[in-house]
């Protein structure tokens, strides 16, 4: 219990044996009124008693024999109860703070109370015979056994739930030792109460609401009431959050008598809302009978509890929900909460249909979808968008958290009130898949907070063909949603007013504390894992008990015509008139010829495309700028503000400024820049990732910290202009999967924004490749969803070893999407535009600075969205030839795919005896050997920026310009890594298949790069002596 006052303090000192009385006389010699009340108190209205009486009290509370430091909790509360109403208190107790004011002798405070379960008026008087101290503390451990068992019922009620609607699971903690009793894991301990004693009247404490307006009640009425509040079909975990105000809002919401009970009406929604969640099941059931669609059978509550968590929601202001799902339940969660046209859906079901989009398409239980439409509960206009998901079940989950958080910050939502995520999980996969952890760890950070998620677990109690017991090593499959201290109400499933007070409940809990909360919704699987699947071949006994199990529909429906609110013709209209709404739109479906699943947009972005089939005209806006423009940002940039700032910074400062005088720019500024110029143009830019504000290899430093003060910072670029638009740069947990999952979802809702992710070394992103995947590299082909995500990823050898060399360039190109033997029917006019367009992501690996600028302005002046990737480089970052002058920036420059040798060999080029092509930091490492080896005049070195989608033309034009040279493809990766089997093959097609294309690099490996440094150099030694034999 938490106690703040004054008087709270004092009493303590009174009932403790080890405090002195000359304490207590002090204390209450100051300000008698005032120690105890505080200061701004009202007076209390009991017997005013002098102050040599409260000396008296106090020194009589020092010697009563029975008191000890175990007991002073429950007295400070039965003290604290006495002075507000001395009848709100045991009688016993009334007698004894009587007579301590009256003066009693230690010992004597006490009289004999008469049985605790008689009439209130038959309470003992002031003055009478004291008894011995051992009874008293008797009677006041048998009140701190009732407040234990109150508390034990808060804690651990939950494992004597009846959350199983099939009643064949063991409470979580019950099953490790079958002889214990209810009563033992209530109170963690032996039962210390006896039948003759549930009669007996008890105190409540200010912890518990189960009183009502009640004080104190019969032991077996406490008992009652917790069995009620804490083991029917609702479990409640919540006593591990640690703030008093939260715990009690939640015990307000389940322990008052008739708290959970719902109103007529409200049963009538809750069961018209079943039936269309139940008989939309059935009627796909009837219609495709050998058609995996992953229904909702088992847990058909799920639709009108999701629709009541949006109810509330909308009722407190929220008008637009992101949602998150695997394919369980999602054509019912499409038809029945989204409300997409049913037609759309049943048409899905014809493999005859043609494609209307070019692309792969996706599977009908993975596509999403963004709706408009009133909400009947509340009258008002809410957005539903119900993001496409692979069959990576919680893949989604930080996808749609980054969709939220973007779509709060562009309608300046700063709290979460107008946005809100729900996400929708399986019990294997929210206990089985560590995204789901390093999603949650997201939910409380400054810049990736979207203030609260409401999480609905699909408990099937079962995961593909795993009984939990081997699926997970914690009691529960929510317990992961602890380490935020996210309440977690469990529920049966099957108890339709039970699912519906606890949505009502989360609902307002996300509203009220903008913190994340779980339900878990306990219910079966009726078929297998999807509708051809047998389950009895792997849990024969509950699929026996299953098929003998009614469906929800039934029980509720039986309930309410028990209750009167229903009858038979009503429920046969209502079944035979949403069977009729189904029929109606499975013929309409017929009419429909073409699948589009441009109707199925997640994330539709209005105004932007042409039309609605996404056509847009093919020019890319100029990506120079101004070169007032330039000096504005770099000087800004160059500056600190008033703050005091590291002395190593302060050089970084004067070193920036002094380029910006000199017109040139190292790859930090250039960065800098293209954010900078990208913000005055009011584009939104966000650069997120590990340690981005400074940069892993300390060259950024976009947020700069007072070394005097702390957090004291300034962020020069949110400083440029007074109309610009937000930069927003921030350090990210130590998550790769959950943060780029993120990123991806805040690049998906408004395409006039710059979106980045840096990974702390490119090596890394290698654990977030089911984002790469499933999502970014494919995103667009499955679903129509565009996105202009930009991946930083640092790559280079430099003898860092096998884990700090390679962002693997080969798996990014392996997933490329054009044709290695083809070459372009035509590479003039808008070649360069198309092509981009035809590509499923955009691979660049930059050598200048200038380069860099262009090619991020450039993600944004492009007419659609490709994903960018990256290949950042480390010792270029402070190279003295890696500089651009502003020259390459200013308007009417772009960004350039290849950048030809402009050295000797280029100005006589039929005598040039060699022509490497190179991507990347190599090229400066190659560039000093050729010049020191003497060789400038019969090697040409030419680079290419944009690896793909390939530049057939420039590549084919540079050979063409070397017809004598022999060919070399040289890289510093291995030769099964990197670079190599990319290029070759459409180096051959840029040639005609005329020339050959000779490797020059390291051999192949299974590591990435060499563990130690003497090796490193061995090797790039061998790697420069290839690069020029036999010249």
């Amino acid at each position: 219990m938490l106690r703040s006052q004054a008087s709270f303090r004092v009493l303590q000192q009174m009932f403790t044996l080890n405090r002195t009385s000359s304490v207590l006389t002090r204390n209450l010699a100051r300000n008698p009124i005032k120690t105890l009340c505080g200061s701004n108190a009202p007076r209390r209205h009991y017997a005013s008693t002098s102050l040599t009486n409260q000396q008296a009290t106090a020194a009589a509370a020092k010697a009563e024999p029975f008191l000890s430091g175990s007991n002073t909790l429950y007295i400070e509360e039965m003290y604290e109860s006495w002075l507000e109403d001395p009848k709100s208190v045991h009688k016993s107790w009334d007698a004894y703070f009587k007579n301590v004011s009256a003066g009693a002798l230690p010992g004597q405070a006490y009289q004999s109370p008469p049985d605790i379960g008689s009439s209130p008026m038959s309470a003992p008087q002031a003055g009478g015979i004291p008894i011995d101290g051992a009874q008293i503390k008797e009677v006041v451990d048998k009140h701190l056994s009732v407040q234990s068992l109150i508390r034990g019922y808060q804690i651990r009620g939950h494992l004597c739930s009846d959350l199983d609607p099939l009643d064949i699971s063991v409470p979580a903690l019950r099953s490790k030792d079958s002889m214990k009793s209810k009563e033992s894991i209530i109170m963690g301990r032996p039962y210390p109460f006896g039948e003759a004693e549930m009669n007996n009247i008890y105190q409540l404490p200010q912890t518990t609401m189960i009183g009502g307006e009640e004080k104190s009640l019969p032991l077996h009425e406490i008992i009652k009431r917790l069995e009620s509040s804490y083991c029917r079909s609702i479990g409640v975990e919540y006593m591990f959050i640690n703030n008093y105000e939260q715990c009690n809002w939640i015990r307000q919401q389940f322990e008052p008598p008739g708290i959970t009970k719902l109103t007529d009406n409200e049963k009538r929604l809750a069961w018209e809302r079943l039936l269309r969640s139940t008989k939309f099941e059935d009627f796909l059931a009837k219609k495709w009978t050998s058609e995996k669609r992953f229904g909702l059978e088992g847990c058909e509550m799920l639709i009108p509890g999701l629709k009541t968590i949006i109810d509330c929601a909308s009722e407190k202001g929220v008008d637009s929900f992101v949602m998150g799902m695997p394919h369980r339940g999602r054509l019912n969660v499409l038809a029945n909460v989204i409300r997409k046209d049913l037609d759309q859906i049943f048409c899905q079901f014809d493999s005859n249909l043609r494609k209307g989009d070019e692309g792969s398409g996706d599977v009908k239980y993975h596509l999403g979808m963004s709706h408009q439409r009133i909400n009947h509960v509340t009258n008002k206009l809410i957005n539903l968008s119900l993001c496409a998901n692979p069959s990576h079940l919680e893949a989604v989950d930080p996808v749609v958290q980054g969709k939220t958080k973007a779509e709060q910050f562009y309608l300046n939502d700063n709290e979460g009130d107008k946005v809100m995520s729900i996400l929708l999980h399986g019990d294997a996969a929210f206990s089985g898949q560590g995204v789901v952890y390093e999603t949650f760890h997201l939910s409380d950070l400054p810049d990736y907070t979207s203030h609260g998620t409401i999480h609905v677990v699909v408990n099937n109690q079962i995961g593909f063909t795993t009984d939990p017991r081997h699926s997970r090593s914690s009691p529960y499959c929510t317990d992961v949603a602890m380490v935020v201290r996210a309440p977690i109400f469990h529920v049966n499933a099957d108890d339709v007013e039970a699912v519906i007070h606890v949505c009502k409940v989360a609902a307002e809990w996300r509203m009220k504390f903008h913190k994340d909360v779980v339900i878990d919704l306990v219910c079966y699987r009726r078929n297998g894992h999807n509708e051809m699947d047998e389950p009895m071949f792997t849990q024969p006994l509950m699929y026996q008990k299953i098929r003998n199990h009614p469906n929800v529909f039934k029980i509720y429906t039986d309930k309410l015509k028990t209750e009167g609110l229903v009858e038979q013709a009503d429920i046969d209209n209502k079944v035979n008139e949403y069977d009729q709404i189904c029929e109606n739109s499975l013929e309409a479906s017929k009419k429909i010829d073409e699948l589009n699943f441009r109707h199925w947009l997640d994330s539709p972005w209005k105004g932007f495309f042409q039309d609605v089939y996404g056509n847009v005209e093919l020019k890319v806006a100029d990506t120079g700028v101004p070169e007032e423009v330039i000096q504005h940002i770099g000087k800004t940039f160059s500056q600190n503000a008033d703050l005091t700032i590291h002395g190593g910074l302060r050089r970084v400062m004067k070193a920036r400024n002094e380029m910006v005088n000199d017109r040139i720019i190292d790859w930090a500024l250039g960065e800098a820049l293209a954010i900078g110029s990208l913000l005055k143009d009011g584009t939104h830019v966000r650069l997120s990732g590990q340690d981005v504000e400074r940069g892993t290899f300390s060259h950024r430093h976009h947020k700069l910290h007072d070394q005097k003060e702390d957090r004291k910072v300034y962020v020069p670029l949110n400083d440029l202009y007074p109309n610009q638009a937000t930069y927003t740069v921030c350090n990210s947990s130590l998550s790769e999967y959950g943060v780029l999952g993120f990123e991806l979802g805040y690049s998906m809702t408004n395409p006039n924004s710059l979106v980045l992710w840096e990974a702390q070394f490119g090596d890394f992103n290698n654990t977030a490749q089911c984002i790469i995947d499933q999502f970014i590299s494919s995103g667009q082909a499955k679903w129509i969803r565009m996105s202009g995500l930009v991946l930083l990823l640092p790559h280079g050898y430099e003898g860092m070893g096998p884990e700090h060399s390679s962002a693997r360039p080969e798996r990014f190109l392996q997933m490329q999407n054009d044709d290695p033997d083809h070459f372009p029917d035509s590479i003039v006019g808008d070649f360069v535009v198309r092509q981009l367009q035809d590509a499923n992501w955009i691979i660049a690996n930059c050598t200048t600075p200038a380069n860099l600028f262009h090619i991020l302005r450039r993600q944004t002046a492009l007419p659609f969205r490709k994903p960018l990737i990256i290949f950042t480089p480390k010792s270029l970052l402070r190279h003295p030839l890696a500089r651009s002058s502003f020259n390459e920036m200013l308007p009417g420059t772009e960004f350039q795919r290849i950048i030809p040798d402009n050295g000797p060999a280029s100005e006589n080029p039929e005598k040039c005896r060699r022509l490497i092509f190179c991507t990347g930091k190599v090229y400066y490492d190659i560039l000093k050997e050729r010049s020191d080896r003497g060789l400038v005049d019969d090697v040409a070195i030419t680079r290419i920026e944009q690896i793909a989608p390939f530049p057939f033309d420039l590549v084919q034009a540079e050979m063409n310009k070397y017809p004598n040279a022999g060919i070399h493809w040289l890289q510093e990766e291995h030769k099964n890594m990197g670079f190599y089997d990319y290029c070759k093959p459409r180096m051959r097609t840029a040639c005609g298949w005329t020339r050959r294309i000779h490797y020059t690099g390291r051999k192949p490996e299974a590591a990435p790069a060499a563990g130690s440094k003497a090796e490193h150099l061995k090797q790039q030694k061998a790697l420069y002596d290839d690069a020029f034999r036999k010249l």
